[in-house]
Order: structure tokens, then C-alpha cells, then sequence
């Protein structure tokens, strides 16, 4: 903000003067009307207010939303003109920083020095630089890699309501791109609550992956206009390491569902009518203009994991469909598993991913998943049988496959590396070749006789083979 801050103190544009103060918003009476998402800027005591403009009321006035507090703002005060749409200085020296929407330093240390600035409202790559989906990106998860696995370059959606594991499985994915690919991480907390934001940063020094990744907050008690736009701003990074560090970078945002209300926010202060279940009228358009700048080009991949609050754990509602309409990997946390101690709560049988089939993964990948798949299902087909009258009723053929899925449920569990301080359990990271390696011998009925216990929170099956 302080470089935005400095071209505007250089150039003293004035566009105009604030007619009225309503909380976040401001309108502004212009000599000239300014375009919308034109960053506009006043001060008052040294403390700077910073202004994007939403709608032209008329032909001589601006309604713009404060990207601070108001506190202090008066009628007839002047308004410069920035010269252009937000914008965040950029640079390779971002890394191991904690950032605010804005670029500047969350975390006591001296702001980037950098002259470069880039806008956080862009158009996306052009058709002709992006390149396709083409293989896995493996995260070393079991139960992720082998049914929903990562589309290098896609977007990968974490759904579930609170208390379901979210945050701890995006704390592993960063652990997994610095580790196993040597990646970079972005981090956009959106609506985050300090004390997430306190705990996930300790989490990221004790893992060692600091080093590799930037985190940027808008936290849950600043301006509507901070929580829209503070994606953008991760975007905006993950788009210049993409372009000049030509890495494999991994972009994650937690929660995408606190965007759409910042935006349902900032509709209603604009006074747009509502429409389906309230939500505003542009949420398609918004949740787009996101969605589609994340793209891999030649220069290097952008890989998305976004984690969804679902409310009232409905996927109908609005905004989750509307999301999901945009994601290659759908992953579904359940309140179900958690229950009985399976985590990651991954609800294999309802995840999925628009790559599963054998052109994309291979004939043995989709195979063996396949084979998983069915034995879950029927065993969750049968669990109301066996609750009521007991595993004696089931049929011997139906008695093996039950049995075989019970071992694979907890074969599919495992112990992360972020939470070997909290578990007491270290952490492990298994490659898919050997997660299809253990499934085969399961389906096949070589662990039959290695009782269930055994394969719950471990890595691969080991010396049981």
C-alpha cells in the first residue's frame, strides 16, 4: 500500500471530494467520473484511506467501498485518483513472508523492496499460452492420490462444514509440494480468524516449509473489500513466482465460501437485490472472474486446493454449486468418518475427479480404483444389514468383501507430518506406485488374516506383505 500510497502523494490528482459516509461505503461527488475498480485515495493526520469504486451513481458521483475503517472520514474531504485498479509490489523475496492484501508486512519485518507492481484485477493468460491438464500431481495422501487425485495445473476443491479437517489438509499439501516437488506455496487466508492464522503460521515454521511459502491474510473483522480482494492478491503472486521462478507452485485459499459472503456484503451495500437464497445476483460472474485466471501456462503451473465451507453441510446450496462448477477434483470431507476416527475424513465414494478414467491414469491406477470403490460401496451397502442381524447373515462371498473394505477404510487413514507435534505419531508420505502396490494385495485377499488394528494410521503395509 505504501508504493500506491507514494505515487499518489507524488502526483496529488484530485478526482473529487466524499459526499456521504454509510459504514464501508463512501460516495464520492468526481470532477471526472473514474472507471469502475479505479483505486481512489484520501488522507487525514498521516492515516490513509484507500477507496475501489463499485457503481457510478450519475453522471457526477462514485459509490466506492473503504478498504479500511471509516473512522475518522468527513463530508467534503478530497479524493485523488491512484491511476489504475489495486495493485501489490511483487518480487522472489516474498517467500517466508506474511503478508496483507495490500503487500505490506504482517509479520514485523520491513516491507518488500521491490518497484514492481502488478494489478490484482487482470485478465486471464491468453488461449494460446495456456497449456492442458496432463498428469497427476501426487500429494503422497493414500486415499487422495489413488481416488481423487490432483490434476497438475487443475483446481481441487475441499468441501465440509466446520470441525471436519479442511485447514489440516491444506497444512499437508504445503508440506507435500515443498517436500516432494520442490514447489512454492501461496497461502490466501479469506475471512480468516486470527487465531487460525496464528496457529497455522507456528504450524508452517514447526513443518520447515516456511522457507518456500507466502501467506496472505484479510482477516474476519476488516472491510468486506479487503475479504473479496484478498484472493486476487494471492492470485496476483502466485501468477509472478509462476513467471519468473518457472516452479511448480500451489496455490491454496481457505475458505473460498468467506469470499462469496464478502461479495453477498458488498452487494448489499451497494443495494442490489438478492436473489436464489439470498445470495447476490453476480455470484457466478465473481466466483469466475477467480476461478479462471487459475491457469498453467508454458512458463510453469498453477495448481489450486481450495477448501469450501458447505452450510448446513447442503452441496445445493448455491454457492457450493456454483464452485464446484469450476473445480477438476472434487474432494468430500465427511462428518461421518471423522466420527468413526478416519481421517483425512475423505467420503471415498463421494469425492471424485473429472480425470478418473483410463486414458488419464492408466489402465492399472483406474482399475485398482475402481476395485476399492466397489468394496466400499458394498460394504456401505450392507452396513444396515449387519447393524441389524450381524455379520452372520451376510453370504460368504458378501463376508470376505465386508471384511476386505473394513482393512482398506483404515488402510486409507493416515498420519500427517503437521500433526506428529499434537499425535504423537510421525507423519508419513506414500508414493501412489506403492498405495497401488497394497490395495491390489488387499483386493486380492493377501491381508486377510492381519487383523484391522494393523492397518489404521500407517503408511504402507510393509513387512506385513
Amino acid at each position: 500500500m505504501e508504493q500506491m500510497v507514494q505515487a499518489i502523494e507524488d502526483s496529488r490528482t484530485p478526482i473529487g471530494h466524499i459526499e456521504e459516509v454509510h459504514g464501508p461505503v463512501v460516495d464520492i461527488v468526481c470532477e471526472r467520473l473514474p472507471p469502475l475498480h479505479q483505486a481512489l485515495f484520501c488522507s487525514l493526520d498521516h492515516q490513509h484511506y484507500l477507496f475501489e469504486v463499485y457503481r457510478h451513481l450519475d453522471a457526477q458521483r462514485a459509490r466506492a467501498i473503504a478498504l479500511h475503517s471509516t473512522s475518522g472520514l468527513k463530508r467534503g474531504m478530497t479524493v485523488f485518483d491512484s491511476g489504475g485498479p489495486l495493485r501489490v509490489p511483487v518480487t522472489q523475496d516474498c517467500l517466508s513472508r506474511i503478508l496483507d492484501m495490500f503487500g505490506m508486512p504482517l509479520d514485523d519485518k520491513p516491507p518488500l523492496k521491490t518497484t514492481e507492481m502488478r494489478n490484482i484485477i487482470a485478465p486471464p493468460a491468453l488461449l494460446s499460452e495456456t497449456v492442458p491438464a496432463s498428469e497427476i500431481l501426487e500429494s503422497g495422501i493414500k486415499v487422495i492420490d489413488l481416488l481423487c487425485p490432483f490434476i497438475k495445473g487443475g483446481k481441487t476443491g475441499l468441501f465440509g462444514g466446520a470441525g471436519v479437517g479442511k485447514t489440516v489438509l491444506i497444512m499437508e499439501f504445503m508440506h507435500a509440494i515443498v517436500n516432494l516437488h520442490q514447489g512454492v506455496s501461496v497461502f490466501a487466508g479469506v475471512g480468516e480468524r486470527i487465531r487460525e492464522g496464528h496457529e497455522l503460521w507456528h504450524e508452517m515454521r514447526e513443518a520447515g516449509v516456511m522457507p518456500q511459502t507466502l501467506m496472505l491474510f484479510g482477516q474476519m473483522d476488516e472491510s468486506p473489500g479487503i475479504r473479496f480482494r484478498v484472493g486476487l492478491s494471492a492470485l496476483t503472486y502466485a501468477e509472478y513466482l509462476r513467471d519468473s521462478m518457472h516452479k511448480e507452485i500451489l496455490l491454496l485459499m481457505d475458505n473460498v465460501f468467506r469470499f462469496v459472503q464478502a461479495g453477498s456484503e458488498i452487494s448489499g451495500l451497494l443495494g442490489r437485490m438478492p436473489a436464489t437464497v439470498g445470495y447476490q445476483p453476480t455470484l457466478m460472474s465473481e466466483v469466475a472472474e477467480l476461478q479462471e485466471r487459475i491457469i498453467s501456462t508454458h512458463k510453469g503451473n498453477i495448481t489450486a486446493v481450495e477448501a469450501v465451507y458447505v452450510p448446513a453441510d447442503d452441496m445445493t446450496d448455491p454457492a457450493v454449486s456454483t464452485i464446484l462448477s469450476h473445480l477438476d477434483t472434487t474432494i468430500i470431507l465427511s462428518r461421518n468418518q471423522a466420527a468413526k476416527g478416519i481421517y483425512p475424513a475423505v467420503d471415498p465414494l463421494s469425492s471424485s475427479s473429472k480425470m478418473m478414467d483410463r486414458v488419464f491414469l492408466g489402465n492399472r491406477h483406474y482399475e485398482v480404483a475402481e476395485r476399492v470403490r466397489e468394496h466400499l460401496a458394498r460394504y456401505q451397502e450392507l452396513e444396515d444389514m449387519i447393524a441389524m442381524m450381524g455379520m452372520e447373515a451376510l453370504s460368504e462371498k458378501d463376508h470376505r468383501i465386508v471384511m476386505r473394505a473394513r482393512k482398506l477404510q483404515r488402510y486409507l487413514t493416515q498420519p500427517f507430518h503437521v500433526m506428529g507435534s499434537h499425535s504423537g505419531i510421525q507423519g508419513a508420505s506414500v508414493k501412489l506406485e506403492q498405495t497401488l502396490t497394497d490395495c491390489e494385495a488387499f483386493v486380492r485377499g493377501d491381508f486377510d488374516t492381519v487383523p484391522e488394528e494393523q492397518c489404521y494410521m500407517r503408511g504402507t503395509m510393509g513387512a506385513l506383505s
